[in-house]
């Protein structure tokens, strides 16, 4: 094979079918680093599986796959503010056997440029269920939201004014807003309510839990906690 031809098919496009997920690169772009696993793949080093139509086949993370290609193409690690699943790209990394990504991954740079910080908000759900009643049934419902970011406390105050709520300042000096207590179909439309004025402010769920606890034989406590999060910039003193 001549330079030309060599040339030619580590330019010609290669389309792969990662967990579903189709994506469309070059010879050149999957062997970036030969000593990988796609590198030996595309080397022919073992077999390959296609699909029905042709694709060549990996049964791993269609979606985490972006990142894995983003970096064979730049060398460079790029993830979005928000960006939750580090471990499960962890993971990948090492299927793929991509030394530098996976050296950037476990020692990774700040989440946000030194002007940003992270506002949180935590939502939390807290129900008191009788065992004496079949279905169980609840007793007492109660929503709480902890936040430093006064604004939106101010917001809620003035949008959920309906709501039985008091508010009461913590030593971190957050404050939290207590709606209720309130009968079940109150509750889930006021977090219903909640969630979505949350979100529209600009945060997101970065994650959510769940904890139950036994207070008496007939009695069961369970509280579902949600975590809000969003970027926002330094204020200079």
């Amino acid at each position: 094979m001549d330079n030309g031809d060599w040339g030619h098919r580590m330019t010609t496009p290669v389309t792969l079918n990662v967990g579903g997920n189709l994506y469309t690169t070059s010879l050149s772009t999957l062997q970036r680093y030969p000593d990988s696993m796609l590198g030996a793949m595309f080397r022919g080093d073992f077999p390959t599986t296609r699909d029905s139509q042709g694709n060549y086949f990996i049964d791993r993370d269609g979606t985490l796959f972006r990142y894995i290609l983003n970096f064979l193409r730049t060398s460079e690690l790029t993830l979005p503010a928000d960006f939750t699943e580090t471990d499960l790209l962890r993971k990948e990394a090492d299927f793929y056997q991509i030394e530098p990504l996976i050296q950037c991954l476990n020692d990774p740079k700040p989440l946000y440029p030194p002007d940003i910080f992270e506002q949180v908000v935590e939502l939390s759900s807290t129900r008191k269920l009788s065992k004496y009643s079949n279905p169980v049934a609840v007793i007492i419902t109660q929503l709480t939201i902890t936040t430093k970011v006064h604004a939106l406390l101010e917001g809620i105050s003035n949008n959920f004014t309906k709501w039985n709520k008091h508010m009461m300042d913590t030593r971190d000096c957050q404050v939290s807003f207590t709606f209720g207590p309130c009968d079940y179909h109150q509750e889930v439309s006021l977090r219903v309510h909640l969630m979505d004025y949350i979100m529209k402010q600009g945060f997101t769920i970065r994650n959510t839990r769940v904890h139950h606890m036994s207070e008496r034989a007939n009695e069961n406590t369970v509280e579902h906690h949600w975590t809000f999060c969003r970027p926002a910039h330094k204020v200079e003193d």
